[in-house]
């Protein structure tokens, strides 16, 4: 009975407290530190987020797979552009600048052989001349007749002027190369301006033809001032050697003698010239000379003969096999016309001699050794003969 009557407070007792139970499990922090809770749904989202973000990361991956076409295409169009800028007129530019370049080699090669043999010729020189000065100071002092201290330095010296010979020999060589070499940069230069003209050409190729123009230029007068101080330098060295022979055929015979003979050819023409001795006057030969081969015959029918060089291979050659010779100039004149014109020929014929004589004089031919004298022949133009009396 006493159950019965409590029952109804049991049951409300009992729900009472399960009640609590989940009000406390509800509301009340847990020790754990997690949300009592349980995880919410919002966060779950988050959770997948980083899947999203790994997305970008590949994107740039597939964004440089058009650069490829890209660079291919940049490299084709370079590629036609090469294609079309290769003209005939490129190609033969790279051509005539090869031939150019080669040429530049061999002209800058020759020139260092050039100052090579200068150097060479000058401390020859400069030996021989400072042995036949022992020769002639011992000679001036006097000494014994062919003395073979003297006859030693005598051979010397002459090897050294043989040697200096050697180097005119060289010096000849390389005027051939320059020759072909000045061959060479006309070709250049006429090809290059040819190449103006042709059809089919771009404005870098007109640009690159006028820098070439420019340098084949400059390479023509490097070479035309190089062939011109060869032909200078085989001029001087050949009068010094001939002159050099012609006191050497003196110095020798001063060694037999034991006694200096006076002064050399080069030396007599500077006391003649310093002398005063200006005036020519005419001299008749000591035989004649009609009927006889002349040893050279000038001809003035142009004006400004070069007739230098010729003259004195000619005299030099003369006085190294007769040291003691003589010449005779002789002027003629044209026979034809009438007597005022062949007045005027000869005048004019006797002026001409008048000069070869001044030439020689220069040359270091004492004028004591030359005849001149005048006449008249069958000739088209005024004339002037040299012959050996």
């Amino acid at each position: 009975m006493v159950f019965k009557k409590y029952r109804p407070l049991v049951f409300c007792a009992t729900a009472l407290l399960s009640g609590c139970s989940f009000s406390s499990d509800s509301l009340l922090p847990t020790l754990t530190g997690e949300d009592p809770a349980g995880p919410p749904a919002a966060p779950a989202k988050t959770a997948q987020a980083p899947t999203p973000r790994l997305e970008p990361v590949a994107r740039p991956a597939l964004r440089p797979a058009p650069a490829p076409m890209m660079r291919t295409a940049r490299s084709s169009q370079t590629a036609n552009g090469a294609a079309m800028a290769s003209t005939f007129v490129s190609g033969k530019v790279a051509e005539l600048r090869q031939e150019l370049r080669r040429l530049q080699t061999n002209v800058s090669k020759t020139n260092s052989n050039l100052q090579q043999l200068r150097s060479s010729s000058v401390q020859k020189a400069s030996n021989y001349q400072r042995a036949v000065a022992d020769v002639n100071s011992r000679l001036q002092v006097g000494t014994t007749p062919g003395n073979p201290i003297l006859v030693q330095q005598f051979n010397t010296a002459l090897a050294l002027l043989n040697k200096i010979s050697t180097d005119i020999s060289s010096m000849n060589k390389l005027t051939t190369q320059v020759t072909s070499d000045s061959t060479l940069a006309a070709f250049l230069s006429e090809n290059t301006r040819a190449a103006f003209r042709l059809s089919g050409a771009l404005d870098e190729d007109h640009a690159g033809l006028a820098m070439l123009e420019d340098e084949v230029n400059r390479t023509v007068v490097l070479v035309d001032r190089l062939l011109k101080e060869l032909s200078e330098d085989i001029q001087r060295q050949t009068n010094f050697v001939a002159t050099e022979r012609s006191n050497m055929n003196t110095l020798s015979a001063s060694i037999k003698t034991g006694e200096i003979m006076g002064a050399s050819l080069t030396n007599r023409a500077l006391t003649a010239a310093t002398s005063g001795a200006g005036a020519i006057t005419p001299r008749a030969s000591g035989s004649t000379t009609l009927g006889r081969r002349p040893l050279v015959v000038i001809r003035f029918d142009r004006k400004d003969v070069a007739y230098d060089q010729a003259l004195y291979n000619a005299v030099s050659r003369t006085l190294e096999s007769r040291p003691g010779a003589t010449f005779a100039l002789v002027a003629v004149a044209p026979n034809t016309g009438g007597a005022a014109k062949v007045a005027l020929n000869r005048n004019k014929a006797r002026r001409n001699a008048e000069n070869v004589l001044r030439t020689l004089q220069r040359m270091g031919l004492p004028t004591q050794r030359v005849a001149l004298s005048e006449r008249t022949g069958r000739a088209t133009s005024t004339e002037v003969h040299l012959y050996l009396n």
